[in-house]
């Protein structure tokens, strides 16, 4: 790959929380729901929610407890977002460089 690991992070990270931004201000949570959308009447935002629920499973499914917390530190959930998607931005990273390495040969 032609982008360095720190320019792919950057990227990766605000990528990951302007789609979190999004998504939740587009589907609207209400009653604090978990994945917003999903039990909703209005026939766009259920398919809306259903097209992009995978992506939220692996961008926040693993920090479900850190979100159900009724009151956590204002600053945890955003570092703990930053902390997870950094290790997966580089691990895609990683993989995508292998995959690179592999084609010219």
């Amino acid at each position: 790959m032609k982008i360095s690991r720190t320019r792919f992070v950057v990227i990766f990270l605000v990528s990951a929380f302007a789609f979190q931004f999004i998504s939740n201000l587009l589907l609207g949570p209400v009653n604090g729901e978990w994945f917003p959308g999903t039990g909703s009447a209005i026939t766009w935002k259920r398919t809306v929610a259903a097209v992009i629920y995978p992506v939220k499973i692996v961008l926040v499914g693993p920090l479900s407890s850190i979100f159900n917390d009724p009151d956590p530190a204002p600053p945890i959930r955003g570092l703990a977002c930053a902390l997870y998607w950094t290790a997966i931005a580089l691990t895609v990273h990683y993989l995508l460089s292998k995959i690179s390495i592999h084609r010219k040969r």
